[in-house]
This record gives structure tokens, sequence and C-alpha cells, in this order.
């Protein structure tokens, strides 16, 4: 019976000692899982899409979703075709901002072209890479023109230095696709990562963005519903360096909306 008590007395003592040891642990665990998760949403992406030879369906479609519940969509990139043509394809209205490159300047569209250079392999021709990243930012002013009536206001700035990575930026993501990665096997589509709205690279991204959009270096203009033709028609000009007529505007008009339905086709994007 004294052996039974003692055993007994044992245990219960033990397992008092054991139980605070055993609480403490899992509390020490739970902080620092929860410390682990606040660190992957500071410092890691919520996803990461590999690069691709056609659009991503899945990446397109949760990117509009992002669009869909944003007031205010800053895309930072080369021509600005893919922003106007998301904004035609959004239910709902935005405010854009876009920082572009200027196709005055070889040098903005050097890093694009060197890009696609290594894209096309030894048959790649670096200057009929350069004439068609020229086509592409002409086509991408007249599609942000076009997109106008869908935005309360479009804020456009050219740069001659614009950063290698794009940048879309919601109110709640940021998206950065990484054409300055080049290892691997490279693809018209690159590596695209998106983080929260709650992590440091988000913060961090938004900064920079408004310092380049806020710049006096970049050459700054405004499109909205009511601009008019002519008004656009003399925008171009100061931006290209190139009248362009209205047959002219009419001619990158249907080669936007080309441009937007294949992509959209791609995308599984409703036109």
């Amino acid at each position: 019976m004294s052996f039974t008590q003692t055993l007994i007395t044992s245990r219960a003592a033990h397992k008092a000692l054991l139980t605070p040891v055993v609480e403490e642990s899992r509390k020490a665990l739970k902080e620092l899982s929860e410390e682990y998760r606040a660190l992957d949403r500071e410092f890691f992406p919520s996803h990461v899409f590999e690069p691709t030879a056609q659009p991503d369906p899945v990446f397109n479609q949760l990117m509009m979703q992002d669009l869909e519940r944003t007031r205010l969509y800053c895309f930072r990139g080369f021509a600005g075709r893919y922003a106007a043509g998301r904004v035609l394809l959004s239910q709902t209205e935005c405010e854009l901002r876009a920082v572009l490159a200027d196709p005055r300047d070889d040098n903005a569209i050097s890093g694009r072209a060197r890009y696609l250079l290594r894209n096309e392999g030894a048959d790649g021709d670096y200057e009929e890479i350069q004439k068609r990243l020229k086509e592409q930012i002409r086509i991408g002013l007249v599609g942000l023109y076009a997109a106008r009536s869908r935005c309360s206001r479009i804020d456009v700035t050219i740069v001659s230095d614009p950063p290698l990575d794009r940048l879309e930026l919601f109110d709640d993501s940021a998206w950065l696709t990484l054409y300055s990665n080049t290892a691997g096997v490279l693809r018209p589509y690159p590596k695209t990562l998106r983080f929260t709205e709650s992590s440091f690279l988000y913060a961090m991204e938004r900064a920079e963005f408004l310092r380049i959009s806020n710049s006096k270096a970049g050459y700054h203009f405004v499109i909205t519903p009511a601009t008019s033709r002519n008004d656009f028609l003399a925008l171009f000009e100061k931006i290209t360096g190139t009248p362009l007529t209205d047959d002219g505007c009419r001619e990158l008009e249907d080669k936007f909306h080309a441009f937007r339905r294949e992509f959209s086709a791609s995308a599984q994007l409703r036109s």
C-alpha cells in the first residue's frame, strides 16, 4: 500500500513539474509559429508564378481579381499595353498611374531588348527587336487612350531609365515580374512574385513607384475621359517625336485591340 501511494505521489509530483514545462513549450512554439507567419507575410511572396511561354490563366485571373478590388492601379513597365488591356476588361473604375519607357531613347528600351534577344537565341536581330519594342510603346499609348473612359484619370510618366522589372501595384497586392532574372530557361513571360500589402516589399515598391512617378526628371501628362482625339494626337507627337494622323491612330487602335483579344483568349479572360 505504501509503495502504491509513493508511486502515485511520485507521478503526481512529476506531472505537476512537467505540465508547466509542456505548456510553456507549447506557448513558445505557438509564438514562434506566429513570428514565422509574420515573417512570411512581410518578406516572402504569397504566390510564385514560374516563367511560361504563354500567358498563365491562373496568374491573370488572380491579378484581375486584385484589379477589380482596387481604387488605384499603379503600373511600371515598358509599353502599357497590358495595363490598358486589363483596365478595359475590368468591371470597376479605378485611377491608373503608369510609368513607361521613353520611345525616343534607345537606352530606355535596351534592357527589354537584351532580354528578348537572349530569349530568341542566336537568330535574334537586335535592331529588329528595337523596332518592335518602339511599335509596342506606340500601341500602348493608343491603348491607354482607348481605356480612358474606364478610369477616373490616367497619369503617365515617361522615363529614359525605367527599372527592368515590371511592377503592377494594387490596393492590397504588388506583382513583380522579373525581367532581370536571366537564370535558367528564358520564357516570354518571366517569373512573377505576388506580395500582399502587409509585406515589406509592397511598402518599398510603392515608395519607389511614387518617387519615380513624381520625379521632375520624367515627362508627365494626364489622360481623362474628356481628353479629345486632337489633344491625344498632340501628346503622342510630344512623346514619340513622330506626328500621328487620324488614319495612323486608327491603325494603331486596330493593332491594340487585336493584341487585347489575343491576350484575353490565351489568358482565358473574358473579352
